[in-house]
């Protein structure tokens, strides 16, 4: 056995070795302008994330094992909830989070099939597919100009005796207003899902994001606030809820054993369960129709190393939102990013909006930042409505829009964002304000001359 150690912790050694000459030097490449590209996202990382990867794969449990336990408890206790499940990825969180809902268990508050559930569309789509998937109804209403979420006056207006559930994401990291969000939702009993994919680290008065409703949802993926490769969470502070998840995510099995352990519960062969005989299997007793949307234990032992570095990444994000709303501000042109005075973002992207005052459109802009190595996103599915995945739904049947999405069609046609990660310095930054003024600049003298 102290061979198998000595050997295990060489290769540990060995690892941060190739760290520091494979992956160290490419970290620290200095930024030339024009010729080096800016990135609206990156992986930030260090020889850590490589040795719990290493360590992990060399335990050969593969599956969800001790680094997944490990996350979720530090998780959870960084974001002052109880419960964290981790997953596959940001969209199986929403789809789980959703799909938790329709149990049975839940009795008259179950969402079934025809119900409906207040949304957005100028969003990611899968906070709103396992609503169509189910054959619920999702209800779009419009949102803020400033803040691009939700804007709360139209959440009566799209309220109905089969609205269920209200599910929504905090945008690019910015808090919605939670708290009257959450009034609305306790006054209609309805749930609330947070997805809370691009603000973890975001605080609402005080408050972890994603940690207000019933269930908030994280993504994992290597543009986000942290990475390990694929992967999500789904928390909750309700026993009841996180029993529903367990069995979701878990095949939709009954037992609540972990991978490899049996009869946690004592009685593994003597219960009655449905219609099956006496005493049939707990480990194989379905009691919802379920997925298997576990981590694999590899991806949980680098979120492991990521989630001690989250306070820092959160810290320089904010400071570099600071660094490119400062240097943007007084352009006429562009509308910046509003955040409510009880929030405190963490923020995933900088959105930026033309106003009146834009004499082009924001492809031009966009295409002479790209052509300038600096990559641009527009605000995901920007009206959700419009794509072609919904031409096989029928409005006013597999979905309801509320009034005229006005805003929502501005974002659509009129807004994107940039990076600002953690792995920007200085240079990144005042490079990416250097060229969005001398587009600004060259624009209007274009304009002013004809």
């Amino acid at each position: 056995m102290d061979s198998i150690k000595q050997l295990h912790d060489e290769i540990l050694e060995k690892v941060k070795e190739y760290y520091r000459i494979a992956h160290q030097p490419e970290q620290q490449t200095p930024f030339i302008p024009r010729k080096s590209r800016v990135n609206y996202a990156g992986r930030v990382f260090d020889e850590k994330e490589l040795v719990n990867l290493v360590d992990s794969s060399l335990e050969f449990w593969l599956t969800y094992g001790r680094y997944s336990r490990e996350f979720e408890k530090k998780l959870a206790e960084y974001l002052k909830i109880r419960f964290v499940l981790l997953v596959n990825s940001g969209s199986s969180a929403n789809l789980l989070a959703f799909m938790s809902l329709t149990s049975p268990l839940l009795s008259e508050r179950q969402i079934k099939r025809g119900d409906e559930v207040i949304t957005i569309a100028c969003g990611f789509p899968t906070t709103v597919a396992p609503v169509i998937q189910y054959g619920a109804v999702p209800v779009f209403i419009d949102i803020e100009a400033g803040s691009a979420n939700v804007d709360i006056s139209q959440l009566e207006l799209a309220y109905s005796p089969k609205t269920k559930a209200v599910m929504i994401a905090h945008t690019l990291g910015n808090p919605f207003n939670l708290k009257a969000v959450m009034a609305f939702c306790e006054k209609n009993d309805l749930w609330l899902v947070e997805d809370n994919c691009d603000a973890l680290g975001s605080k609402y008065d005080g408050r972890f994001t994603g940690t207000w409703g019933d269930i908030g949802t994280s993504s994992f993926y290597p543009p986000h606030h942290m990475t390990m490769g694929e992967g999500g969470a789904v928390y909750t502070n309700n026993p009841l809820l996180k029993k529903i998840l367990l069995s979701i995510r878990d095949w939709g099995r009954d037992c609540w054993c972990d991978s490899g352990v049996d009869n946690t519960c004592g009685c593994r062969f003597t219960k009655q369960y449905g219609q099956l005989p006496l005493g049939y299997d707990h480990k194989y007793v379905f009691s919802h129709f379920g997925y298997n949307l576990k981590v694999t234990d590899m991806q949980a032992a680098i979120g492991c190393a990521q989630l001690e570095k989250f306070p820092s990444f959160v810290k320089q994000r904010k400071r570099n939102f600071k660094h490119l709303f400062d240097g943007l501000k007084k352009l006429p042109e562009l509308r910046l990013f509003e955040k409510y005075p009880e929030s405190d973002p963490s923020w995933f992207g900088f959105l930026i909006t033309l106003t009146e005052h834009a004499k082009f459109c924001r492809n031009d802009m966009v295409k002479f930042l790209e052509a300038h190595n600096i990559q641009t996103r527009n605000l995901f599915a920007g009206n959700l409505t419009k794509h072609p995945c919904f031409e096989t739904l029928v409005a006013g049947k597999d979905y309801r829009i509320v009034g005229k999405l006005v805003n929502t069609d501005k974002i659509m046609n009129d807004a994107f964002w940039i990076g600002l990660y953690p792995g920007m310095g200085n240079e990144k930054l005042d490079y990416m304000i250097e060229i969005i003024h001398k587009f600004c600049k060259k624009r209007k003298i274009n304009n002013e001359s004809r």
